[in-house]
């Protein structure tokens, strides 16, 4: 299985989603355990997310403080190489 099909599920599974067709948790599973790469880019996605949770809850409630981070989140430069901005809800979730 292609690893850019593996990461588009662990992001479903960060994101609380539903995973994609063709894809369980166990394939994914395995997948993770003998993919180096995939088990790295999990943790660094899992380490973003948990950031953005922070950086969002500080900013709840400071429409100004949210429009800033979020300003700064779509800069190319805020990114990994490895993780590209998707839109965001006012609550800071991915939206679609």
């Amino acid at each position: 299985m292609l690893c850019s099909h593996i990461r588009t599920a662990l992001s479903a599974r960060l994101d609380e989603e539903e995973l994609p067709p063709g894809i369980t948790a166990r394939r994914l599973d395995d997948h993770l355990a003998g993919c180096r790469d995939c088990r790295q880019w999990e943790a660094r996605t899992r380490a973003l997310t948990a950031g953005l949770d922070r950086a969002m809850a500080r900013t709840e409630g400071d429409a100004a403080a949210a429009d800033a981070l979020l300003a700064r989140l779509k800069s190319a430069s805020a990114w990994p190489a490895s993780v590209s901005p998707g839109t965001l809800d006012p609550g800071g979730r991915r939206a679609g």
